[in-house]
């Protein structure tokens, strides 16, 4: 075993690493990151490897459902404290089987993890001793790879963080900077923002290394500033037509969003853009989505993509136009009246109907009624209003105002809800 040691510790490459531990355990065996991102694993013993690794592999990454399962074990936080090897039990709900593993430490800082699935038989001590003096020595390896990444990290960090900045005069300044920093500028890119209100700090952290865990799985560069509570994402591609770059970005929002519900988070993603000096105009397009989604009491159902908030981002503007000139769409509060008095349901006919563009068959699908009683709740609403169907600008201010109504409605059962609270 001496001399698989020094063979271990005369070697620069991972992947000869795993290999040798695999074959003096005679076990499958994964190494990771810190950030739980796939390094090396051993091809022998391939038959043995579980779901867990299975998928560890195909991902390149912890999935996050297995993530979760070992945080709410402890196990993650297990790794962060302990020095020596420790063994964990078989979760058959996620089809892990049991495992022994050690994290590589150097300095007192961990850099990675060594899993090795344990088939039988059960390793012995000095295999465990041999197993913890091989970590050390990976420890010292991604320590030394991760100084030689972070310095080309920091100086792409900085550059792009000028750009969103506004901090370049010319486009020929940002030129000289970038060649000065040797960034390689991408061909494509989108940013994404990540806001929570004060107060909601611990939150936050979670959020961060939620959203760490997914971009390690993205085939796209991912680079992250903090302002204060605020977290910005840009997702960059060296292909000038990434297809999956909007999708992953979505994805990301869709990730994070579904775990923290219950949060004040606030997401946005701006356009997608193939100049360099697009970028800040797609952090503000994140940001303005945020600001609608404010605007809007945070409800869930909008838009997080720029493009797709259409009319909806000129409504705070509106809204202030009709506070200065007292202006009160008459039919919507007759129908409104009508809805709290009679237990009708007209404004969410009325909204349905416009949202469906006025056609009778898709409306009635989604208000789960038949075609021929939204014909009566819309010859009720024609009888009790002012509103003609066929008019096209009537359509579009009706719309506006329910929307503006909508929001009222929202702060109104915020204020109740935080009362009952």
């Amino acid at each position: 075993m001496d001399y698989e040691l020094d063979r271990i510790e005369s070697s620069t490459n991972i992947e000869e690493i795993a290999e040798i531990i695999s074959i003096q355990l005679r076990k499958p065996i994964v190494i990771e990151d810190a950030q739980f991102s796939l390094i090396a694993y051993s091809s022998y013993f391939t038959e043995d490897y579980d779901e867990v690794n299975k998928q560890t592999i195909f991902n390149k990454q912890w999935p996050v459902s297995i993530f979760e399962r070992l945080s709410e074990e402890g196990i993650v936080d297990q790794l962060s404290h302990s020095k020596k090897p420790f063994r964990i039990k078989a979760f058959k709900d996620i089809q892990m089987n049991k495992r022994v593993v050690v994290s590589a430490i150097y300095k007192n800082e961990t850099y990675g993890y060594i899993w090795v699935q344990e088939t039988p038989p059960k390793l012995k001590e000095k295999e465990l001793i041999f197993l913890k003096a091989a970590s050390s020595h990976i420890g010292f390896l991604l320590n030394r790879d991760r100084i030689a990444k972070e310095g080309k990290v920091e100086e792409d960090h900085y550059f792009y963080e000028k750009v969103i900045e506004d901090a370049f005069q010319t486009k020929q300044q940002l030129k000289v900077e970038a060649a000065s920093a040797n960034v390689t500028i991408p061909k494509s890119f989108v940013v994404t923002v990540f806001k929570v209100e004060e107060g909601d700090e611990k939150n936050f952290d979670d959020i961060i290394n939620t959203v760490r865990l997914s971009v390690n799985n993205m085939t796209q560069s991912a680079y992250i500033f903090f302002y204060h509570l605020e977290m910005i994402v840009l997702l960059a591609s060296h292909e000038q037509n990434d297809r999956t770059l909007m999708d992953n970005a979505e994805l990301l929002t869709l990730t994070v969003r579904t775990q923290y519900e219950s949060s004040t988070l606030v997401v946005g993603i701006g356009n997608e853009y193939t100049s360099i000096y697009k970028l800040r105009q797609s952090y503000t397009e994140a940001l303005e989505v945020i600001q609608t989604s404010m605007f809007f009491n945070k409800e869930q159902s909008l838009p997080v993509r720029y493009n797709k908030l259409k009319t909806l981002r000129y409504l705070a503007i509106i809204e202030q136009h009709n506070k200065q000139t007292n202006y009160t769409n008459e039919d919507l509060l007759t129908l409104l009246k009508k809805d709290n008095r009679s237990h009708t349901n007209y404004i969410k006919t009325l909204e349905i109907y416009l949202l469906n563009n006025c056609r009778l068959k898709p409306t009635a699908e989604e208000l789960f009624i038949h075609e021929n009683t939204l014909k009566y709740r819309l010859k009720k609403i024609q009888q009790l209003t002012t509103i003609d169907f066929k008019d096209f600008n009537t359509r579009c201010q009706l719309f506006i105002d329910l929307q503006l109504l909508r929001r009222k409605q929202s702060i109104v059962e915020g204020h109740q809800l935080s009362n009952e609270q």
